[in-house]
């Protein structure tokens, strides 16, 4: 039976990580920003059934909730406990297969999540949220913030020039971030 073992504020105010008992995806996360994107994923869609929730982030043990402005947490998770009580985990759907695409068998793209998955995603992961590097131009590289990290103000400006600097000084000077 899955069940919160911790909740962990996160640098959004408006979002919460909820610690699970057991692993929900063993190499995955899962990003849903409405009712309509969750459709196919039991999981996320009875999470969305919780009136006040606006998106939801998941991978390894964790989901990070963010709720309306309007919501107040006691409206949420009471709820989501009870959810996760009767929430069979076998509907969740299987992980896919890690293939690597032309693109990320490029240098560059490997480099950057490489030092990503380094420096980068374990602490966004501390927080409830996530990053994908949705591809590289050139040296410019798009990204998109995931859970917590995606309304969150401070990922907006201050996290993406972290991680722009980080990338210039580890990689090459040249390379510019810029969110989805």
């Amino acid at each position: 039976m899955l069940m919160v073992q911790d909740v962990d504020l996160t640098p959004n105010p408006h979002a919460l990580k909820f610690i699970l008992n057991e692993k929900l995806l063993n190499y995955e996360s899962r990003q849903y920003s409405s009712r309509e994107e969750a459709e196919n994923d039991p999981f996320a869609k009875g999470i969305f059934q919780i009136p006040g929730v606006v998106s939801v982030f998941y991978m390894d043990k964790f989901v990070t909730i963010e709720k309306s402005k309007d919501t107040s947490w006691g409206q949420i998770q009471r709820p989501f406990i009870n959810f996760l009580k009767d929430f069979d985990k076998s509907l969740i759907p299987a992980e896919k297969e890690i293939e690597m695409s032309d693109q990320e068998s490029n240098e560059l793209l490997k480099k950057i999540n490489e030092l990503l998955d380094q420096k980068v995603r374990p602490a966004l992961a501390g927080d409830g949220g996530g990053l994908e590097v949705l591809g590289v131009e050139g040296y410019t590289v798009k990204i998109r913030y995931q859970g917590a990290c995606g309304s969150c103000p401070s990922s907006i400006s201050g996290t993406l020039m972290a991680i722009e600097g980080l990338l210039k000084r580890d990689i090459n000077p040249a390379i510019q971030v810029i969110p989805a």
